[in-house]
């Protein structure tokens, strides 16, 4: 009996005192990440902007409602876009994605970059803020680059097709009238139905 009392106060003096070494600050949330290649980007990261990926740079279109194309296209038969539109959407798609993968490549060699002048000391204010305002200019091109597809495959969808495509994906009502608060060009009540 007496042991299990020492053992279970070992255990809950352990417990505490790592509540407590987490609480006081001393521990970090980036411990580890200091043997990456490029600190500020993991491995994933990397991988996802070599490759042309979203990176989660589209998430205004995408979870308000405005399709992507490289979803368009993996959902293209069960939505159903037509032929002409699975034209349309892959060659968007590929414009795109073409555009970030040399937009992502020039954001890890800015990383890579900053990572260098931090490793070395050998940095300046000045440097730092050219640094990253070229940085943050690759990031802005690189969002546009994913967003401004979003909007160019919208243009020819109808709301319909834009309803199956969230209630796929597994997101809440949206549709392009009620998203945007407009029709859009292909809406059907442009053509006098309901």
């Amino acid at each position: 009996m007496r042991r299990r009392l020492v053992l279970g106060t070992i255990a809950v003096s352990i417990l505490c005192s790592g509540v407590a070494y987490s609480q006081t600050g001393q521990g970090s949330t980036y411990a580890g990440q200091e043997q990456r290649e490029i600190k500020s980007l993991s491995p994933d990261d990397i991988s996802e902007l070599r490759r042309g990926g979203g990176w989660g740079f589209a998430k205004a279109a995408e979870l308000n409602g405005v399709p992507g194309p490289l979803h368009l296209l993996e959902l293209k038969d069960r939505i159903p876009l037509t032929p002409a539109q699975a034209t349309k959407v892959s060659a968007i798609y590929e414009s795109m994605r073409s555009g970030a993968v040399r937009q992502g490549e020039r954001l890890i060699e800015l990383e890579r970059r900053l990572e260098g002048f931090f490793r070395t000391r050998a940095i300046s204010g000045t440097r730092l803020r050219a640094l990253l305002t070229e940085i943050a200019e690759v990031r802005g091109d690189l969002r546009y680059t994913h967003l401004s597809a979003h909007l160019a495959v919208s243009a020819f969808l109808t709301e319909k097709q834009v309803a199956r495509y969230n209630t796929l994906r597994g997101y809440g009502n949206h549709s392009r009238s009620g998203a945007s608060g407009r029709a859009g060009p292909h809406d059907e009540r442009h053509h006098g139905s309901n």
